[in-house]
């Protein structure tokens, strides 16, 4: 029997996101501004409708194709809003039309998004034990992290938003010791274990 993390065992599409995607390095750009969005469209709300209504995301922002949404305009934001299912929010929205703005720009700067957020962990996966004990919402990584993209015009990526995408994309291992994924993450990839 596979053991996973506690929070996924729903044989739904939690845990097909944590077998999947959750915690595994992502290093392209398209795949990190999905998810870094799909944080954006998930403040004040759960991950689950986040990942239910993934499609909807994809179909209403040409599949996260930040090149085509900075050239969105009031009459995309009003065909978005009018989407069934979608979450009729025109400030998260327009956050996203925002963010994908200042995304090209840090892409033109470092050559990817991917390069810059990276830096961070010199390329590396942090590993924190104390984590195991006492998991956390943000620490001084994603405070750096959000108070660059803060600086840089970025919109709904507060620390705490920051951290779930670093978690997401790999960059802090923060499966359970217990979880399958745990190990073979620790293992195949750039480790930094810190306490």
């Amino acid at each position: 029997m596979i053991t996973r993390c506690k929070w996924c065992q729903d044989d739904g599409v939690n845990q097909k996101y944590h077998d999947e995607e959750w915690g595994i390095p992502v290093h392209d750009d398209r795949k990190h501004f999905e998810f870094l969005m799909m944080e954006v469209m998930q403040c004040g709300l759960n991950w689950t409708m986040m990942l239910n209504k993934r499609e909807i995301f994809r179909q209403c922002f040409d599949n996260f194709d930040y090149e085509k949404i900075i050239h969105y305009d009031e009459k995309k934001i009003q065909e978005i809003m009018e989407t069934p299912g979608m979450i009729r929010s025109p400030r998260k929205i327009q956050a996203i039309i925002t963010n994908a703005r200042a995304y090209l720009e840090i892409i033109q700067e470092y050559g990817s998004f991917d390069k810059f957020l990276w830096s961070y962990t010199d390329g590396k996966t942090l590993v924190y034990k104390s984590h195991q004990q006492c998991p956390i919402a943000s620490n001084d990584v994603s405070d750096a992290v959000s108070k660059e993209l803060k600086k840089r015009g970025f919109k709904y990526l507060g620390s705490i938003t920051v951290y779930s995408h670093l978690q997401a994309c790999g960059m802090i291992n923060d499966h359970e010791e217990s979880c399958f994924l745990y190990r073979q993450l620790c293992d195949g990839n750039s480790v930094e274990y810190r306490d």
